[in-house]
């Protein structure tokens, strides 16, 4: 019987260290990446020392490190990191054979269990359970009409229109979901971090455009459904003569519905008339954050 491949990206939670370990064909094109090209978390942690006959890169680190992120919920404590590929240029400096890429990594632990004694494993989400569960839930942002009945046929805007966007996610056989938008990126490439860059949603769900002067950018209040999520953003375009096209990419994220909107899950939009940030859903604490540029980014 044929043996399933190895996955690209394999996570092992352990009870106070995480070890990752990545296929040098990453992509599965038969371009190897080299270690020098890989590093995990904010902290850019640096693999074990390579053996070029291994056909695997691996890094070993503890929960805490690496500038890992916790998030603790009412029955799990959630570490979060971020396995990053930053190729090397070719010996041509004006041309791009390859492109960088972040695999998201969470190892969950559950509050309740005593895991010290050897008796409870750990739970935890390798890189082979987010394929899976990706094709499970599909994700999806459209521009809509006027009336928020039907997908936009033009994506041509003139000045003083008003952008309608609906994030949505499906799933199939999976809990009941609400869906967050993380942040919203325009640029004048395709590059997201290219320059010049305008994140009108960012730190984790604040739709920073709502601020700027004479905008009415806004979450629209209600949701349609749970897994469902609209926002209004005034037309804009970037001064200086680089175009008048605008490549928007968005990072969708999903929470438990079940789960109370909190610092890390928020929706939230500045409203001119109080002068404060206002959420979606929960209180109005958890978008206190978005004055100070100190969200809990998920």
């Amino acid at each position: 019987r044929a043996l399933s491949p190895r996955p690209a990206v394999a996570v092992r939670c352990q009870e106070g260290q995480l070890v990752v370990t990545v296929s040098r064909d990453l992509f599965g094109t038969g371009r190897l990446v080299r270690a020098a090209e890989l590093s995990l978390g904010t902290a850019a942690c640096l693999p074990l020392s390579p053996n070029p006959a291994q056909a695997f890169i691996t890094f070993v680190a503890a929960l805490h490190e690496c500038g890992s992120a916790l998030q603790v919920t009412s029955d799990s404590l959630i570490y979060r990191t971020t396995l990053f590929y930053k190729p090397t240029h070719s010996g041509n400096p004006l041309i791009v054979r390859a492109t960088p890429a972040e695999v998201p990594i969470e190892c969950h632990y559950p509050r309740r269990s005593n895991v010290s004694s050897g008796a409870v494993h750990p739970t935890w989400a390798p890189f082979l359970s987010t394929v899976a569960a990706k094709e499970r839930l599909q994700f999806s942002l459209r521009l809509m009409d006027d009336e928020w009945s039907k997908e936009r046929l033009s994506n041509g805007f003139q000045l003083g229109d008003s952008l309608r966007f609906q994030a949505d996610v499906t799933s199939e056989g999976h809990v009941p979901l609400r869906l967050f938008v993380d942040q919203c990126v325009a640029t004048a490439t395709p590059d997201r971090s290219s320059s010049p860059r305008y994140a009108f949603i960012d730190l984790g769900g604040c739709l920073v455009d709502s601020r700027a002067e004479n905008t009415g950018s806004a979450f629209i209040s209600p949701r349609p459904r749970p897994e469902s999520l609209r926002f209004l953003v005034d037309a804009f375009k970037f001064a200086g003569g680089v175009g008048n096209l605008l490549y928007i990419s968005c990072h969708l994220r999903v929470s438990p519905a079940a789960e109370a909107p909190n610092p890390w899950n928020k929706a939230c939009s500045f409203s001119k008339a109080s002068g404060l940030w206002a959420p979606l859903e929960g209180t109005a604490a958890i978008c206190s954050c978005c004055d100070t540029g100190t969200c809990p980014f998920p």
